[in-house]
């Protein structure tokens, strides 16, 4: 298939997006637990995290009474655990299986733990995010075992995609060392497949993506299953991890599945956050859904709203309009 990148286009809108939150921001500040001014942290301008965040928080700052909700760009699920850990924001978006790892001091964590790991709290899944790896017709890589030797984009150090790229080649029986290793934001990486600097690129993100869609309108690719053994092996040693097909169709070009699996982007914070506000905040994200301009907001639904919870404890807010809404019995 040939696809291509919205890289200016998309930078405008979000930009723009991120500076009608900023403008929200100017009423009462307030500290965690009554609401106040948020901050949530999200991902790299060129993913979707960044985008989705700022319309979420518009969403929140327009309709919950004494909250005002800003967003900062961040390299994603590793780092935005840390900042919440670290209590630099109250809320994040994370990849549920990267903050399972947070939590249990495994995988990113083992060396460096988080220093209170049982403060994590979850809110709610916000929509599946998918794990896609694209790859150059010229490379001649079909399956993962042709990427071994290859240049190879796994994304932002720290990222949700960056843990996963390194999951799913342990369970194929190969590790980073086995190939050329870049750290690319998203858009960069799509940049570097059209200019031929790298072979492949791995990518977690929402179907269908802007930046696979349109990586470069002169670029062949193709999209790399996951499939077989290697398969087995990843969602045997990673549960969190779900088979998906991507259908035909899905992109320009594309004329068969690929098989490949999912995670869930999910809205987190702490023990901190007041009742009343994470109830709030969950209610407003999914009662409000339709209204977001973002191609996932018709992702983002309350049936799937805990989905691969993990070994993460609801925050009582949450859990109170889960109640309510017959999600929990």
């Amino acid at each position: 298939m040939r696809t291509g990148l919205r890289t200016g286009r998309l930078a405008g809108v979000t930009a723009a997006a991120a500076a009608g939150v900023i403008a929200l921001a100017g009423c009462g500040v307030g500290d965690a637990g009554a609401g106040g001014e948020l901050t949530m942290a999200t991902g790299s301008t060129g993913g979707t995290y960044y985008p989705l965040g700022a319309e979420l928080a518009k969403i929140w700052s327009d309709n919950i009474e004494g909250v005002n909700v800003s967003t900062q760009s961040s390299g994603a699920s590793v780092e935005n655990m840390r900042l919440l850990d670290q209590g630099e924001n109250e809320l994040i978006m994370a990849v549920n299986g990267v903050a399972a790892s947070a939590v249990q001091g495994q995988a990113d964590f083992k060396e460096e733990p988080l220093s209170n790991p049982g403060e994590v709290r979850m809110l709610g899944n916000v929509y599946p995010e998918v794990m896609q790896i694209v790859a150059t017709q010229e490379s001649g890589i079909e399956t993962i075992e042709d990427l071994e030797g290859k240049r190879v984009d796994i994304g932002p150090p720290g990222s949700g995609t960056a843990v996963a790229a390194e999951q799913i080649l342990e369970a194929y029986g190969m590790s980073l060392e086995d190939i050329e290793v870049f750290n690319s934001t998203f858009e960069d990486a799509a940049s570097k497949l059209s200019d031929g600097q790298t072979d492949a690129a791995f990518a977690i993100l929402a179907l269908p993506a802007g930046s696979i869609e349109q990586v470069a309108t002169t670029t062949d690719v193709r999209l790399v299953d996951i499939t077989g053994d290697g398969l087995e092996q990843l969602t045997s040693d990673n549960p969190s991890y779900s088979p998906l097909t991507i259908e035909a169709g899905t992109y320009s070009g594309q004329e068969e599945p690929a098989e490949t699996v999912t995670n869930w982007a999910t809205l987190y914070t702490t023990a901190d956050l007041g009742e009343d506000t994470a109830y709030n905040l969950v209610k407003e994200m999914y009662e409000r859904a339709g209204k977001i301009g973002h191609d996932v907001g018709s992702q983002i639904k309350l049936e799937t709203a805990l989905e691969g919870q993990g070994p993460i404890e609801l925050h009582p807010g949450a859990r109170r309009y889960y109640e309510e809404e017959g999600v929990l019995g």
